[in-house]
């Protein structure tokens, strides 16, 4: 997969369904740590088959809850 050197300035730009690729983008973390992320309690997958998506909105949900569990 070509990875795109376009920069993602607000949610409206991102599609629907991400990828680990996008999430890496995304967060600035590598693929690897993106695979890793996925792999943790509470982050929105969906695996079919291999392939591991996540929803747009579910992902926007976490890492609000993430941000504001952050203070605490």
């Amino acid at each position: 997969m070509r990875k795109a050197n376009r920069s993602i300035n607000s949610y409206d730009q991102l599609p629907l369904i991400l990828t680990v690729e996008h999430i890496s983008q995304i967060m600035g973390i590598s693929r690897v740590g993106a695979y890793e992320l996925t792999k943790t309690d509470g982050f929105p997958v969906i695996r079919v088959g291999r392939r591991i998506t996540i929803p747009k909105i579910a992902f926007i949900e976490w890492l609000d809850e993430k941000a504001q569990n952050r203070g605490e």
